[in-house]
């Protein structure tokens, strides 16, 4: 199983910018029930995308900074970076394929 990234506004540059792979970012909180779904496909996206992209979960309650920088008014919200870019966006929760759909279509 791997294991997602738990991205901060600290350690986000180096570790999602600057990572130079697919990164997936979900934009999530405690509070959230429908981020409390999206928890344990995200889990299995870390493990189905191990050594291949990485999965990150942001906290945007501990992370107001870094949720600010990429305008996240409604969670859960994924973005999908390359090369340091944002090249995707979902908002909601997602069945797992889909969101596997736009991690592979970056990949390609």
């Amino acid at each position: 199983m791997g294991q997602y990234l738990t991205a901060t506004d600290q350690n986000f540059k180096a570790e999602v910018i600057d990572s130079g792979k697919v990164v997936l970012v979900d934009f999530w909180a405690a509070w959230c029930g429908p981020c409390q779904m999206l928890g344990p496909v995200i889990e299995e996206l870390a493990g189905d995308y191990d050594g291949k992209a990485v999965i990150a979960k942001v906290n945007v309650d501990e992370n107001p900074n870094t949720a600010a920088q990429y305008g996240i008014r409604s969670i859960p919200t994924m973005l999908i970076f390359k090369n340091g870019e944002v090249v995707d966006q979902m908002v909601g929760a997602m069945p797992k394929n889909m969101i596997a759909e736009k991690i592979d279509a970056q990949l390609a």
